[in-house]
């Protein structure tokens, strides 16, 4: 099984990684937090190249926005300017500190391929298209830009800010050749579809509740997006299948960005509550966030993020439940489009058990913590999703 234990523990991490340390912060800044918009921002500019005629290696992007997260954790203390420096200045010394990555990550990885795949990544050996790659450039850098814009009105106006902000606007120039980009620096309707989903970094998971780290829905989604990656890796899933539940777990909470986030036990406190929610959230989904896209973007959104727990095939009505074992046998291949809800649930699961099992183990504990992990333990202790067995997933952690 690709996810370990000790996988699991490393990208925990990224909820506790602070970005911008060096300066004050009006807001936690989280590395996990980043690479989620970072990896929406691409999913838009990768739409966009669409609509122009290219093609995007999406399992690409997909697999090198996880190993960079899974990088950028590890290296967590060294700032972005002195990285760059080193990557053009001196191949040894970056050589090196890549090596010091891999054997940090590799044994946390239970999968030969992906272990390869990893080093490949790391010793810029792996093949990925010009423009696949310019996206993730793009996508970091504007992330990165985003993040500034917060902090840039309460720090001094001294030479550090100024720089940053001239070097920032330098390297967004570097990729005005993108459709997305120019839509975004030009501040067109797809800048206020970026700013929505960014906004999911303000508000914080289990809100009512104290605990350490807090987590942000945004962080949330990336955390879910990269155990959707895993799951779909173990059940050998077709190219567009991996598309669908990275993208359909990054964007499963989107429509909390107007409704803000409810917690499970209360959004399951009874059906016809949560019902009411989900029709609050979709027809919101309506007014204020489709409007934001081309329509054509319309259809695959409403695919990720309505009956976003659900096994579907797109434009199929099927007679009964999906499971994701039928998938694998019957529905596994490009041209089915499948999307496996259940896995995305799963991951979503995992999540919101490993919030609530870190904070309880750095000491603060909740009622709703304990029964939180009680209940999601007992529902998947003999649950497997085809190749998942995910009671292995749970035994390491005792509650």
């Amino acid at each position: 099984m690709i996810i370990t234990i000790e996988l699991l523990n490393e990208l925990f991490r990224g909820f506790t990684v602070h970005r911008w340390n060096d300066k004050i912060r009006p807001v936690d800044l989280i590395e996990i937090d980043k690479h989620a918009h970072k990896m929406f921002i691409a999913y838009c500019l990768g739409k966009y190249e669409e609509d122009n005629g290219y093609n995007i290696n999406w399992t690409m992007v997909i697999k090198h926005g996880v190993f960079e997260l899974l990088r950028r954790i590890v290296i967590s203390d060294i700032k972005s300017p002195i990285y760059y420096l080193i990557k053009q200045e001196n191949k040894t010394i970056f050589n090196k500190l890549n090596k010091w990555v891999y054997d940090q990550i590799a044994g946390k990885i239970n999968h030969k391929k992906l272990q390869q795949d990893f080093h490949d990544y790391l010793f810029e050996k792996t093949e990925i298209d010009e423009r696949s790659q310019k996206i993730l450039d793009a996508s970091h850098k504007y992330s990165s830009y985003w993040e500034f814009l917060i902090i840039k009105n309460v720090n001094p106006l001294g030479y550090q800010i100024m720089e940053i902000e001239r070097s920032l606007l330098n390297d967004l120039n570097n990729y005005m050749d993108l459709v997305g980009m120019r839509e975004l620096i030009t501040r067109q309707k797809i800048s206020d579809f970026v700013d929505l989903f960014g906004q999911l970094r303000f508000q914080t998971r289990w809100s009512q509740i104290p605990r350490v780290p807090k987590t942000s829905v945004l962080g949330h989604s990336m955390f879910v997006a990269t155990l959707s990656y895993f799951f779909s890796l173990e059940n050998d899933a077709c190219p567009q299948r991996l598309y669908n539940n990275f993208f359909g777990g990054l964007l499963h909470d989107l429509t909390e960005a107007v409704t803000r986030d409810i917690i499970s036990p209360v959004k399951e406190s009874s059906e016809e509550f949560n019902k009411l929610i989900l029709e609050i959230g979709n027809e919101l989904a309506e007014k204020e966030i489709f409007p934001l896209v081309g329509t054509h973007w319309v259809d695959e959104l409403k695919f990720f993020i309505m009956d976003e727990f659900k096994n579907k095939i797109k434009g199929k009505e099927l007679n009964k439940k999906l499971t994701t074992d039928e998938i694998n046998r019957n529905y596994n291949h490009d041209k089915f489009s499948p999307y496996d809800g259940s896995l995305i649930k799963a991951a979503d699961q995992v999540a919101a058990f490993l919030e609530a099992w870190y904070s309880s183990d750095f000491g603060i504990k909740s009622t709703e913590f304990s029964l939180a992990m009680e209940q999601i333990k007992l529902k998947y202790s003999r649950t497997k999703l085809g190749k998942i067995d995910l009671s292995n997933i749970f035994w390491g952690f005792r509650t």
